[in-house]
């Protein structure tokens, strides 16, 4: 027969192995988290990759006609202040009618009125088009224009002839204040 004595040390053992129980599940996750925290913490980008995530453009010496070439994420910017005869030009354009359908207000952006940001990379084959400096050929839309292919865009990067399948690419942008834009 069991004594009394014998059923307390039963109820001891009990609680001294939960006891255990919980310390070595505590030890196993406090292990866990020490050897996965290192192996995600390096998967974050350094300091050198974030400073190349954005580039800002300042646009406040820019008139109406000109562009400026950039460099975001080592591929080429353009940005150009377009003139309002080009606004008033590629707003008439019917956008439903157009390889890649976009109006000049989605090219352009939210709250921005005239200057248009895009990456300077056909879509082809990811050539470098001409247009957007002064005396280069602007191809027949005058816009840009790839001579590797003949890819013709117009003033407000759409595809409109050649092989290209897509307009020139719009990345991300926001103005910082009045004359800086941040891409990226």
């Amino acid at each position: 027969m069991a004594t009394t004595a014998d059923n307390v040390n039963a109820e001891e053992g009990v609680r001294r192995r939960d006891w255990i129980h919980i310390a070595a599940v505590s030890t196993a996750g406090v292990g866990g988290a020490s050897i996965l925290f290192p192996l995600v913490s390096q998967m974050a980008p350094t300091a050198d990759v974030l400073a190349a995530s954005t580039t800002d453009v300042d646009v406040s010496s820019l008139e109406p006609g000109q562009s400026i070439k950039g460099v975001f994420r080592d591929q080429p910017l353009f940005v150009k202040r377009m003139t309002a005869e080009e606004l008033a030009e590629m707003k008439a354009v019917d956008a439903s009618g157009l390889r890649d359908a976009q109006t000049l207000e989605e090219r352009l952006g939210e709250g921005n009125e005239d200057i248009l940001v895009q990456l300077g990379v056909c879509t082809h084959l990811g050539c470098v088009p001409l247009g957007a400096g002064e005396g280069e050929d602007k191809g027949e839309f005058n816009g840009y224009f790839c001579p590797c292919h003949g890819s013709h865009y117009d003033a407000a990067g759409r595809i409109r002839k050649g092989p290209a399948p897509t307009n020139l690419a719009v990345p991300d942008f926001v103005f910082t204040n009045e004359t800086v834009i941040r891409v990226g």
